[in-house]
C-alpha cells in the first residue's frame, strides 16, 4: 500500500465557524433569550470568525509537520534541489569599418548582454571559446542544382524561412556557393587571407527529419548521408580546400563547419552564378567564392538550411568572477564561506587557501564521503553559494593564518548564472560589454532565441523526483526509469518512454528498443527540443541503459487543434472579454506542458473528449449557451459531438481558435 502524507486536520474556516455556531446554545444557555441574531454583523459572530481564523492558522502550521519530515528524509537520501541552469545561444559579431586587419580575435568569455523583460538588470552572456572574426562578410548565398544558380541571399538573411542549399534533388555536383566581400566603406584587399574559416549553419529539422538521435555506445561514430567537397574559386577553376570539422553531418543538422582557406593570393575576385547580373545603378564588386559540392549523395531527405553565418560563437548565460575574498579560516571544523553571487556553475569554482606557508588550491568534490583527514577538499552548494570545509575526519580543516586572519580564503575564479530569464528572444542580445578593438559594438546579434535556461527546482518537483529516483537507482530498466533520467539530463519538462518501439520501424515491435519522447521546458506553444538537447539526453541515457537495450531519443510529434465555435453571451457580459477568455482557456487546455484535465500537459496520444471541450467553454464567465462547436484537427473538421482520437503518442497544440461571440437576439412583438 503506498504511503500517503497524513492530514492532521482537514477542517477549514467555514467548517470551524459552523461548528462554533452549533455550540453556542450549549455553552451560553444564559444568553439564549436575548442572543437570537447569528448573522455576520452580530458582535458575537464576529468573535467566532476571529477564533475560527486563528484555529485555521494553527491547523495549517500543524499540517506542515509532515512536510518538514519529508524534507529531512530527502536530505537523508541525498536529494537536494537542483540549481538553476544557464541558457545557451549563438552570438554573431561584425568587424568595424575602421579596422585594417583581415581578421580580429574575440577573446574567450567576451561579455554581451540583453535587456531583461522583467525589468531587472541586464542578462549577461559570455562566449565559450575564442573567435577569429573575418573582416570580409558573407554577401552572396547561392544554391546550385547542377543546372543553374539560384540566389537565396534574402532567404539566408531571414530567420523565419529556409532554403534548399543543393536544390530540390540534392544530387551529385549540386553545391552551396558562398561569396565573401567587403561592403561599402571597408578596405578592399585583392585577396582573402589564409585562415581557419568558421561557418555556423542552422538546419531546418522539421524538414530534414533529424529530430531523432540514436543513443549508441560511447565510441560509436555518426556518418553523413552525403560526401561534400569544399572548394574555392581561383579565377580559372574550383580548387579543393581542407575541411577541418563538420558538425552538421553534410548539412543535416545544426552545427559549425571549419575550413582552411588556401594561401594568400590563390583566391581571385570574380562574378559567379546569379551574382553576375549586377544592377547598373548599383554595381557590385566581384567577390571571393567558396562552395560545398556534393560528391556522393544518399540523402534520405533533401536538406534545408535556415541560415549560414560567419563570425558566430556559442555563448553561455554566465558571468566570471575573479579574485573574490571570502574571508579568513579559523581552524574550526565544518567552516562555511559564502560566494557573493549565485547560482554557481558546475566545475567552475577555484578556491585558494593560504595557511601561512603559501597559497594552496583546494579541490572541489561532490561530498566528503571519500575524503580523508588530510585531503584538502571543499564542497560547493551551487544554489546558495556556500563553500564548506571538512571536519578533520572527512576532509581537512582549514587552519588559521595569523599573518592574514581575515582574507586568506580567496575564490580565484568562479562563474554564476542561470534561470529562465536567460531564454531571451532572437535579436535581444545587442550590447557588447567587453571592449574588443576592431569589433563593431552596435552590431552584436543573436539570430535565434537562447534556450536551455531553467529556474531552481521547487520542493514539489523534488518530491516527485525523489520518489522516482528511489525506484530508478541510476539505472534505466523500466519505462519510468527512462522518463525520470531523461528529465534529469537536461531542461526537460515531460518525457514518454515507448518500449519495443523503433523510429525506423514504427509498425513492428523490436525487442530491446526503447524510444524516449522528450518535451523541453519552453514557453513556446509547440515546444521542440534542439539537437543539442537531444544529444545531451541521449548521452545521459546511454550511460544508464542496460547492455542489451537500444535507445532512441526523439522530438514530440504535434497535431494542431482548432475550435470553431459560435457562442451566445449573457446580456451583461462583454463580448471581447468572453471571446478572449474562451480562446485563453482552450489554448491552455490543449497545451502540451500545462494542458489536459489535470493541468500537467496534454496526455501523449490522448483522445479529445467533445464533452470536456464543451465544458471548458461553458466554464468561461459570461457564456450563456453554445450554438455550434466544431473541432478541427490538422485543418480537417471533425464530426460534431464525437470524441476525436489523435495519432498515437502525439501531442496537441493550438495557436488560435475561431470564436464568434454574440448576444441573444430578442424577438420583437408586432
Amino acid at each position: 500500500m503506498p504511503l500517503k502524507t497524513p492530514e492532521i486536520d482537514d477542517r477549514q474556516f467555514a467548517d470551524i465557524v459552523d461548528e462554533i455556531r452549533t455550540r453556542i446554545a450549549r455553552y451560553t444557555p444564559e444568553w439564549q433569550p436575548v442572543w437570537t441574531d447569528f448573522n455576520d454583523s452580530d458582535p458575537g459572530v464576529t468573535l467566532t470568525h476571529v477564533f475560527a481564523w486563528l484555529a485555521e492558522m494553527m491547523i495549517y502550521r500543524m499540517g506542515k509537520v509532515p512536510d518538514l519530515n519529508y524534507i529531512k528524509f530527502l536530505e537523508l537520501i541525498g536529494i537536494e534541489l537542483q540549481p538553476a541552469t544557464p541558457s545557451q545561444v549563438e552570438v554573431s559579431f561584425v568587424v568595424s569599418k575602421d579596422t585594417t586587419l583581415p581578421t580580429v580575435d574575440v577573446p574567450l568569455r567576451t561579455q554581451v548582454s540583453a535587456q531583461a523583460s522583467d525589468g531587472g538588470g541586464p542578462i549577461v552572456f559570455e562566449t565559450e571559446r575564442t573567435l577569429r572574426a573575418l573582416t570580409a562578410q558573407l554577401l552572396s548565398v547561392q544554391s546550385y542544382d547542377s543546372a543553374a544558380h539560384h540566389d537565396v541571399t534574402q532567404d539566408n538573411q531571414k530567420a523565419d524561412s529556409s532554403f534548399l542549399p543543393f536544390g530540390e534533388l540534392a544530387r551529385e555536383d549540386c553545391a552551396l556557393v558562398l561569396g565573401f566581400g567587403y561592403p561599402a566603406g571597408y578596405p578592399t584587399p585583392d585577396d582573402l587571407p589564409a585562415l581557419t574559416l568558421d561557418l555556423a549553419l542552422w538546419a531546418d529539422v522539421n524538414t530534414t527529419g533529424r529530430s531523432t538521435v540514436s543513443c549508441g555506445f560511447p565510441n560509436s561514430a555518426a556518418y553523413a548521408s552525403a560526401t561534400l567537397r569544399w572548394e574555392c574559386w581561383t579565377g580559372a577553376e574550383w580548387q579543393a580546400i581542407d575541411l577541418l570539422k563538420d558538425d552538421t553531418l553534410a548539412f543535416t543538422r545544426s552545427g559549425h563547419v571549419s575550413l582552411r582557406t588556401p594561401a594568400s593570393g590563390m583566391m581571385k575576385r570574380d562574378y559567379v552564378g546569379d551574382y553576375q547580373d549586377t544592377d547598373p545603378t548599383n554595381p557590385r564588386a566581384p567577390l571571393f567564392w567558396i562552395r560545398a559540392r556534393i560528391l556522393r549523395s544518399q540523402y534520405e531527405k533533401v536538406p534545408r538550411l535556415v541560415a549560414v553565418r560567419t563570425n558566430t560563437v556559442a555563448a553561455l548565460q554566465a558571468e566570471t568572477v575573479s579574485g573574490e575574498v571570502l574571508g579568513g579560516s579559523n581552524g574550526r571544523r565544518d567552516q562555511v564561506f559564502t560566494l557573493a553571487n549565485m547560482p554557481v556553475l558546475k566545475d567552475t569554482v577555484q578556491i585558494d587557501i593560504d595557511d601561512g606557508t603559501g597559497s594552496v588550491r583546494w579541490q572541489v568534490v561532490a561530498d566528503f564521503l571519500g575524503s580523508g583527514p588530510a585531503d584538502a577538499h571543499l564542497v560547493v552548494e551551487r544554489s546558495s553559494g556556500e563553500i564548506r570545509t571538512g571536519d578533520g575526519i572527512n576532509g581537512a580543516i582549514a587552519v588559521a593564518n595569523a599573518n592574514n586572519p581575515d582574507a586568506n580564503v580567496i575564490a580565484r575564479e568562479y562563474r554564476f548564472g542561470g534561470g529562465t530569464r536567460g531564454n531571451v528572444n532572437a535579436g535581444a542580445i545587442k550590447t557588447l560589454l567587453t571592449a574588443v578593438p576592431g569589433i563593431d559594438s552596435g552590431k552584436v546579434r543573436n539570430l535565434f532565441a537562447a534556450a536551455g535556461g531553467r529556474d531552481e527546482e521547487t520542493l514539489e518537483e523534488a518530491k516527485r523526483r525523489a520518489a522516482r529516483s528511489l525506484r530508478a537507482r541510476c539505472r534505466a530498466v523500466t519505462t519510468e526509469d527512462f522518463e525520470l533520467l531523461a528529465m534529469q539530463a537536461a531542461a526537460i519538462a515531460r518525457a514518454k518512454a515507448l518500449p519495443l518501439f523503433h523510429p525506423q520501424f514504427p509498425e513492428v515491435k523490436v525487442p530491446g528498443a526503447v524510444t524516449v519522447i522528450v518535451v523541453p521546458d519552453s514557453p513556446a506553444l509547440k515546444p521542440l527540443p534542439s539537437e543539442g538537447t537531444l544529444r545531451t539526453v541521449c548521452a545521459y541515457l546511454d550511460q544508464r541503459r542496460l547492455l542489451t537495450t537500444e535507445v532512441f531519443v526523439v522530438a514530440p510529434r504535434y497535431q494542431q487543434i482548432l475550435i470553431d465555435a459560435a457562442i451566445t453571451a449573457r446580456e451583461d457580459a462583454d463580448l471581447a472579454a468572453v471571446k478572449e477568455g474562451v480562446e485563453q482557456v482552450l489554448t491552455a487546455y490543449f497545451h502540451p506542458l500545462t494542458g489536459g484535465d489535470d493541468g500537467t500537459g496534454w496526455p501523449f496520444g490522448g483522445t479529445v473528449r467533445f464533452s470536456r471541450v464543451y465544458q471548458q467553454v461553458f466554464n468561461v464567465a459570461g457564456v450563456d449557451s453554445i450554438e455550434r462547436l466544431v473541432i478541427e484537427l490538422d485543418g480537417e473538421a471533425m464530426t460534431e459531438c464525437k470524441d476525436i482520437p489523435i495519432t498515437a503518442n502525439a501531442l496537441l497544440f493550438s495557436d488560435g481558435h475561431k470564436i464568434d461571440v454574440n448576444y441573444q437576439l430578442q424577438e420583437v412583438s408586432a
